[in-house]
């Protein structure tokens, strides 16, 4: 059987760590998207607040999922 992806990029946040901002993000495209393949991890970064300390981790996936051209 033939099959074609589709591949987006999607950036999730979390004030506690990389692993809960890619769920969010996860979490967030599998409202609107069916059939998710593979989430691969193409950059990590935080944000900094004006006194240094770490307000955000944020991390950006590019997820696959089943196109459907019907």
């Amino acid at each position: 059987m033939e099959s074609t992806y589709k591949i987006v990029e999607l950036v999730g946040t979390s004030p506690e760590s990389w692993e809960k901002a890619a769920a969010v993000a996860l979490k967030t495209a599998k409202k609107s998207l069916r059939d998710l393949r593979i989430a691969e991890v193409a950059d990590l970064d935080i944000t900094v607040g004006d006194d240094g300390e770490i307000i955000a981790y944020r991390t950006k996936l590019k997820v696959s999922f089943k196109y459907d051209s019907d």
